[in-house]
């Protein structure tokens, strides 16, 4: 058994395809396990109302293919952010975070990354931000309830987009349940901004990560971009993300209409399994 695990962003595949092809073509290229996405387009936020039969039949799925999801990408609340000072799009904020986290549970999931934002399409203000530390703490009580870690996702936003910053919110709540589920593409392109060491940044939370986001990026663009086309130190992250004792990684790319998308698969986990299998020895 490997020291680690590392799973594959769901996006990363064609969206078209069923399930077990995600899961077929995970387990193929190599993963441990896959991470799913509920961001905020009706058809992921819909997967929240899935029929116990549904869930089971995936959960079947997993045992069948012979590999598991678990974590969880909830950006959905981008849309539905819950330091909206709009009550209706608050409350439907809260309601994705319960739903959610049911949702973990019943799948096996064990960690929800968390979207660091107070709002998103409108302007953070003090009230907003107010807001949102009052609503995550009953968030947090939700993931304590059903017994799901939580870790927030450094954003490409100045709300969130360092681990300092998250850790703010996570000494202020003081769960057991909510920590820290960092981007390093995220946080190496602040630490670019800011002229900050990258490295110190992700030691501000030792003892508080979930797991990690690998994604490669640069300054002024946060996706869609492959492994080796960025300026993220990978070696350098993996490394002081190790000896914090992170076991859990994640390969963040996308699909993007690539037919030799298979063939991504197999080099962002080979990328990254070599930089980890290091390691071990």
């Amino acid at each position: 058994m490997k020291a680690y695990t590392i799973g594959l962003y769901e996006k990363a595949m064609p969206k078209e395809l069923s399930w077990k092809e995600k899961l077929k073509a995970a387990k193929e290229a190599g993963y441990d396990f896959v991470e799913i996405s509920i961001d905020e387009t009706d058809e992921k936020l819909a997967r929240l109302e899935w029929t116990k039969e549904e869930r089971l039949e995936l959960i079947k799925t997993m045992f069948e293919v012979g590999i598991p999801i678990r974590t969880m990408c909830l950006s959905g609340h981008r849309k539905y952010p819950i330091g909206s000072g709009d009550p209706d799009i608050c409350k439907r904020g809260m309601e994705i975070m319960e739903k959610a986290i049911q949702l973990a549970d019943d799948l096996g999931v064990r960690i929800i990354q968390l979207a660091g934002y107070d709002v998103y399409y409108d302007p953070s203000t003090p009230e907003t931000a107010a807001r949102f530390g009052e609503n995550l703490k009953k968030c947090t009580l939700m993931a304590a309830r059903a017994g799901v870690l939580m870790g927030f996702e450094t954003m490409e936003t100045e709300f969130m987009n360092t681990c300092q910053k998250s850790m703010d919110y996570v000494k202020a709540v003081n769960s057991t349940y909510l920590n820290v589920y960092p981007d390093c593409g995220n946080i190496n392109n602040a630490a670019i901004t800011y002229g900050t060491d990258v490295l110190e940044d992700l030691r501000s939370c030792k003892g508080h990560i979930t797991s990690m986001h690998l994604k490669e990026t640069e300054p002024g663009k946060f996706r869609d971009m492959m492994f080796g086309d960025g300026q993220v130190d990978f070696p350098s992250m993996i490394d002081t993300a190790w000896a914090m004792g992170v076991r859990k990684f994640v390969t963040e790319f996308w699909y993007l209409g690539n037919e030799k998308w298979k063939e991504d698969l197999l080099f962002a986990n080979k990328s990254m399994r070599t930089l980890l299998d290091q390691k071990e020895n």
